[in-house]
């Protein structure tokens, strides 16, 4: 059954933006309380006393009896609750009056219980996709959580919302929604090798390649190529050191003149 707490509020005269920062300012939590045909109206809540009291539980699914001033205290579910985007602080909250003869639609959280077999012995793991429902029930029957057993589970199974029995309420959820499948172990991914890696194995290999090319041009020209050392006439291969000119010979026969 859902747990029932007490809180005690006041009415708030300003209203707007400016009404709950001025709120805020004073150590308050602005809110509102609707429901039922009557007007909305603003109300504000010590901030200590709310964090407290929604301590350990599930607010959807907690009954709230919700006392303004002096009047007798009316049954609420908690709606909405507004935090600050960078503080846990509750900023705004959102009370819907209920009657106990009239049945409500909220959602209740949905816990898993039990180890999956495909866990246990397959090294699976446990997903959960669905993590509350909607019903519809009585103030009276609603739960604070739905159970489900996922004990039996084997890797690729599932369980769905057609598997919830929650007494004296109607699921409104779709019944083929997946609830909880246990997914197969992910395979370890092999790490690619590094731009550096990959550069210390390929040098070896380019620096034997050029090498080998090296001598291949070396041995053609040696065997039946440009010989391997110019002629020291002008018709040299082209590119060829010029050759140094012979020193002339003196005429015989005598000194020069």
């Amino acid at each position: 059954m859902a747990q029932t707490i007490s809180l005690a509020a006041s009415p708030r005269q300003a209203t707007g933006k400016g009404g709950a920062r001025q709120a805020r300012f004073r150590g308050k939590v602005p809110a509102v309380i609707y429901g039922h045909g009557r007007d909305t109206q603003s109300l504000e809540l010590e901030a200590k006393a709310l964090e407290k009291a929604l301590t350990g539980i599930e607010p959807a699914s907690t009954i709230i009896e919700l006392a303004v001033r002096s009047k007798a205290a009316v049954k609420t579910l908690i709606r909405e609750i507004q935090r600050h985007p960078i503080r846990p602080d509750i900023i705004h909250v959102d009370f819907y009056e209920i009657h106990a003869t009239e049945k409500v639609k909220l959602k209740v959280p949905v816990h898993l219980v039990g180890n999956p077999d495909g866990v246990r012995n397959a090294g699976g793991v446990l997903d959960q996709v669905t993590r509350e429902v909607e019903i519809e029930v009585l103030p009276e029957n609603i739960p604070d959580r739905v159970e489900l057993d996922v004990t039996a589970l084997k890797i690729g199974d599932s369980l769905h919302v057609r598997e919830l029995t929650i007494p004296n309420a109607k699921i409104l959820t779709e019944a083929d929604l997946t609830i909880a499948t246990v997914v197969p172990p992910r395979a370890e991914e092999v790490a690619a090798p590094t731009p550096e890696a990959a550069t210390e194995v390929a040098e070896p290999e380019l620096i034997r390649k050029v090498r080998e090319g090296e001598e291949e041009e070396g041995e053609g020209a040696a065997e039946g190529g440009a010989p391997a050392k110019p002629e020291a006439k002008g018709g040299g291969a082209a590119g060829a050191a010029p050759a140094k000119p012979e020193k002339a010979e003196k005429p015989k026969g005598g000194k020069e003149s």
